[in-house]
């Protein structure tokens, strides 16, 4: 599933001449906990509540060292506009990302949300947290029809009508036979990726160097 499918497209943005009790309103009456900031269609930053708090509580945790932590202190708690209290460059996604992909960003760089840009840098959509945990209850069905079309047949190229696919509360079971033991690997491997998976049990089976038949994975 890719990040385009579960993100928001309609996106609350401010500018960077917005100020920041505009901003403040907006996450309050929005209920968000960020918003991106967009000049001429371009993403150049974001403002969370914890940019915003600075201005509140007069201190923040550092980055960049002793010089970047008196800089960036300096800038925020004096910051009367979103483009003063932003942080920039933004942690962003692009469209066609999986949401496997977007869920590792969220929790390495420990952001709730990611602005989707295209290649140009042109905000085109949000995801959140709560879209990806959405992303994982679907059905069975909707789970073993991503498996079938999207990973055995578009991303490995394996004739569908070799690989049977059933799912039963999220747990996928593999069938059928391919053409050596790196298809089998690698399938299993990119299903238990698939939102909503929980666990992957293969019986697929391969000719091996000898001609004959393997099984298991």
């Amino acid at each position: 599933m890719r990040v385009e499918q579960v993100m928001t497209k309609d996106v609350k943005t401010v500018t960077p001449d917005t100020p920041l009790r505009e901003v403040a309103r907006i996450l309050a009456e929005s209920k968000i906990s960020g918003i991106p900031v967009v000049e001429d269609d371009k993403l150049v930053g974001v403002v969370s509540e914890a940019d915003i708090l600075v201005k509140e509580r007069g201190e923040r945790p550092g980055r960049g060292g002793l010089l970047g932590l008196l800089v960036d202190e300096e800038t925020k708690l004096q910051a009367r506009t979103a483009g003063e209290a932003m942080t920039s460059p933004a942690i962003t996604i692009e469209p066609k990302r999986t949401v496997t992909e977007a869920a590792a960003t969220m929790v390495e760089k420990k952001v709730n949300r990611l602005p989707v840009v295209d290649d140009e840098g042109n905000l085109v959509g949000i995801v959140t947290r709560a879209d990806l945990v959405r992303a994982f209850v679907r059905s069975d069905e909707e789970i073993a029809r991503e498996i079938r079309e999207d990973v055995v047949f578009r991303t490995l190229w394996i004739p569908p009508e070799q690989v049977e696919v059933e799912v039963e509360k999220g747990v996928v079971t593999l069938r059928g036979h391919v053409e050596n033991r790196s298809d089998a690997e690698l399938l299993a491997k990119f299903v238990q990726r698939v939102p909503g998976v929980i666990a992957v049990e293969s019986s697929l089976t391969w000719e091996d160097e000898d001609g004959r038949r393997k099984r298991g994975v």
